[in-house]
């Protein structure tokens, strides 16, 4: 009797790269956080430890959200759907946080709800998954008027751009991505083409707005053209970022070996980490980190090819798009590629609420490959 062959599936792989970054992230949040303590050597730091608690739930609800039916959040009956007990929650957290005394700012921004002692939600992170998850519900439905501007689209971008008015006022970098991940599901969701070309110029028109009406957006927009033109004010984290790169090299420094990291890369643990990860493992290790993204994409398009169902092929298509896009803009702003943007690298930035939200996500879209080949609704 043959013994049975156990063949990956891609959920498999969709866990293996989840792991794989989780586990990333806690090596380099902890090599990058050693310089805060003075500790000598692999003593856990603060800042790891707390880490290492927020991966132990981040998986928990990747592997829980990952064993439901992904359908439980589209339930029949506008009561029953969770998708828009979602966005409004989003909603009612984004404007929360905006309110003094209640909102918890940190380095001029106001952008952490306090939940509990200990405990912050960052309104933002819910509000851009809530957007995915409501046009993967709307743009699927076999009621909606896709056809139709004033019933279809405007509907659609409706609490997308809601959402990102009331982030934009604290988070440029956040309401620029859930915009951009909104349109390209428009435009996956077949969306008409002049609907999209409507809308476009004036959200430009807005965004450019708000850059030029905030001195310190405009700033960093003109320090990108010429980092060294002001290099210990709005240049610094773009030079301190290319200084890691190119003291990399191919294989890097050595693990826990990093320079910048010791006062002079700010924000090392969570926006700017990439470069930490290029400086002590050089090459390979933006490699290894860029190939798990794309491994994680991978699955995402396997899943839309093997799903029958048009809810379960646009989930799969918004969470791989919000992870993509967020993963390439957080590279690109620590390459100097763009202008600087307060987004981290997923799963791998230091964070509570943005990690555990994320690994959510993911968990949906393991159910999407779980559940996958079922019959449409």
């Amino acid at each position: 009797m043959e013994e049975s062959i156990y063949r990956l599936r891609w959920r498999d792989i969709l866990t293996l790269c989840v792991v794989a970054l989780l586990f990333l992230g806690v090596i380099m949040v902890q090599s990058a956080s050693m310089h805060m303590t003075g500790n000598i050597g692999w003593r856990w730091s603060d800042t790891g430890l707390k880490h290492v608690r927020f991966v132990a739930v981040a998986l928990g609800a990747f592997w829980v959200l990952g064993h439901l039916n992904y359908r439980f959040l589209v339930r029949q009956g506008k009561l029953k759907n969770l998708v828009l007990w979602l966005v409004l929650a989003a909603t009612c957290a984004c404007v929360l946080v905006l309110v003094p005394h209640i909102g918890r700012a940190y380095n001029g921004a106001r952008r952490w709800l306090p939940l509990a002692p200990g405990v912050v939600l960052q309104p933002s992170e819910l509000g851009k998954w809530a957007v995915v998850f409501f046009l993967a519900w709307w743009l699927s439905r076999p009621q909606t008027r896709l056809n139709s501007f004033f019933l279809g689209f405007v509907p659609a971008l409706a609490p997308a751009g809601l959402i990102c008015l009331l982030v934009v006022i604290q988070d440029f970098g956040t309401a620029a991505l859930i915009m951009l991940c909104a349109l390209a599901m428009c435009f996956v969701g077949r969306v008409r083409w002049r609907h999209l070309i409507i809308v476009v110029p004036p959200v430009m028109a807005v965004a450019f707005w708000f850059v030029r009406h905030k001195e310190y957006r405009w700033k960093r927009m003109t320090a990108f053209l010429d980092p060294y033109a002001a290099p210990q004010r709005e240049g610094y984290h773009m030079i301190q970022s290319l200084l890691s790169f190119s003291t990399g090299g191919i294989f890097g420094r050595g693990l826990g070996n990093g320079i910048q990291k010791l006062g002079y890369l700010p924000e090392d643990t969570t926006d700017f980490i990439f470069a930490v990860i290029c400086e002590e493992l050089g090459l390979f290790g933006a490699l290894l980190t860029i190939a798990l993204y794309l491994g994680i994409l991978f699955v995402a398009w396997q899943a839309i090819k093997q799903q029958r169902d048009k809810f379960g092929r646009m989930l799969a298509f918004g969470i791989a798009a919000m992870i993509g896009f967020q993963a390439l803009i957080n590279m690109a702003v620590a390459t100097v590629s763009v202008p600087t943007k307060g987004l981290s690298l997923p799963l791998v930035s230091a964070g509570g609420s943005g990690l555990v939200i994320t690994c959510a996500a993911l968990g949906i879209l393991y159910s999407v490959c779980r559940y996958d080949n079922l019959p449409p609704e």
